[in-house]
């Protein structure tokens, strides 16, 4: 779970906005908890918008209005039913656990080109897909890219991160990153990611602009 310091707050027609200390990885659509600011701002949102300027209110058509003359930096915009509240100075928390949905138990299985024998392999190959979409995510974000939590990057990605949750899958009863085996019993393998999965990913290779 990442966790921000909020140093400012507003509320403008039923939207609350509040100003965090640091740039934040967040993005649209996604679930964040606002805690020891007050008890009009604290509560689990949604964020509906990240303002690079100072949020001036509603027109009516319900779009959301900002004055470009006054830029304010790693701002946060969510739905607040509440009374107008002027900009100030706060305290407290906004904290968010980003969950990465790239792919299903549904991709990984058809990969695999398996049937699922029993409810334990289907928590397996459910729980491999889950972190497997973390662990990519991450990688991929440890090496410069900006991803949607929600939609893959490219079919590539897909695919990389499909493969991963696959091995992970079927790594199950062996000591490392090897498949289960009979074979070299007492020596552990070495960990790591398969370089085609590392290709697809597109990680460990220089950023360019």
């Amino acid at each position: 779970m990442a966790t921000y310091t909020v140093t400012n707050k507003y509320l403008i027609d039923n939207y609350a906005v509040v100003q965090l200390l640091t740039p934040a990885e967040l993005e649209l659509g996604q679930s964040i908890t606002i805690s020891g600011v007050d008890a009009t701002f604290d509560g689990t949102y949604t964020i509906r918008a990240l303002p690079q300027y100072r949020f001036t209110g509603v027109d009516t058509e319900g779009d959301l209005l900002y004055d470009i003359q006054e830029p304010i930096a790693n701002q946060v915009l969510y739905a607040k039913t509440a009374d107008d509240v002027s900009r100030q100075a706060a305290t407290g928390t906004l904290s968010s656990t980003p969950t990465c949905t790239w792919i299903n138990a549904a991709d990984v299985t058809a990969w695999l080109n398996i049937t699922v024998a029993s409810a334990n392999d289907t928590a397996l190959i459910t729980t491999a897909a889950a972190a497997s979409n973390q662990f990519c995510y991450r990688r991929r974000q440890e090496a410069g890219y900006i991803d949607s939590l929600t939609t893959v990057p490219s079919q590539d990605v897909k695919l990389g991160t499909i493969m991963y949750a696959g091995a992970l899958y079927r790594a199950r009863g062996s000591l490392g990153d090897a498949f289960a085996t009979f074979d070299g019993m007492g020596t552990a393998p070495m960990v790591g990611m398969a370089p085609m999965v590392k290709q697809l990913l597109g990680i460990d290779r220089p950023q360019v602009a």
